[in-house]
């Protein structure tokens, strides 16, 4: 199976130096795809390089800042227009183990989704403030509840897709960023009747670079989970 691993970048280049080569050696038949967001300290310039030396990489390059959901969504796109069987989603922060990413091919062969949970028997949760582990549990519990999504991990951004997923999922429809867009697109896939699959992950907080979490995020997916309950309840009738 072809896999083709999507990894968004922000001021990234430290830790894209040592996760390229360890993605490619996971699998015989495993590409990678930055989407980097003009990152001023040349992550993208950098696998430009890479990618001109192995055809197994490839680089988008957005103009700045534009938000994690619409980099998942572009790289997305641009995985569904390669051969790529399997697609896999993961931050470059080293947060999501890629030595992972055998296991989540692995199961990959009975479900349609794998999601890398954090909140399953066998998961774990390394060098996060106790606060910041609360607020992401009960969000989770939260969305469970408002929503009806079967996921103990609803937020995290470890998953691997069958290609035909993403193909069956309005992508051009969703708009949401952050921690948000984890929810929204494990919904609108839920919502289309494909199976999802949750492993047990040792998730690693950043050891780079700075947290994506903002006062903003948390809001949007705050009111988001309630958007897709409606969401649900209009579809039913």
């Amino acid at each position: 199976m072809k896999v083709m691993v999507v990894v968004p970048t922000y001021n990234e280049r430290e830790n894209i130096e040592e996760l390229a080569p360890r993605v490619l050696g996971k699998l015989p038949d495993v590409e990678l795809l930055v989407v980097d967001d003009g990152s001023p300290d040349g992550t993208g310039e950098y696998v430009d390089g890479l990618a001109a030396s192995d055809p197994r990489v490839h680089v988008l390059h957005r103009p700045g800042k534009m938000g994690l959901g619409s980099a998942y969504v572009q790289g997305f796109k641009y995985a569904l227009g390669t051969s790529a069987d399997l697609i896999i989603q993961m931050d470059a922060d080293f947060s999501h183990d890629p030595d992972v990413i055998p296991e989540l091919v692995e199961n990959a062969g009975d479900v349609d989704i794998v999601v890398g949970s954090r909140y399953i028997t066998g998961a774990n949760v390394v060098n996060w403030p106790l606060q910041r582990l609360f607020l992401s549990y009960f969000a989770n519990v939260y969305t469970h509840i408002v929503t009806g999504l079967p996921l103990r991990d609803s937020t995290g951004g470890y998953k691997c897709f069958r290609r035909q997923v993403l193909e069956s999922v309005d992508l051009d429809a969703v708009r949401s960023d952050g921690y948000s867009f984890q929810i929204e697109i494990n919904f609108r896939c839920w919502r289309k009747g494909f199976s999802i699959k949750e492993i047990p992950i040792v998730f690693v907080d950043r050891h780079s670079g700075t947290s994506k979490m903002s006062r903003r995020i948390v809001w949007e997916a705050t009111w988001l989970v309630w958007r897709l309950r409606l969401d649900r309840i209009l579809g039913r009738l």
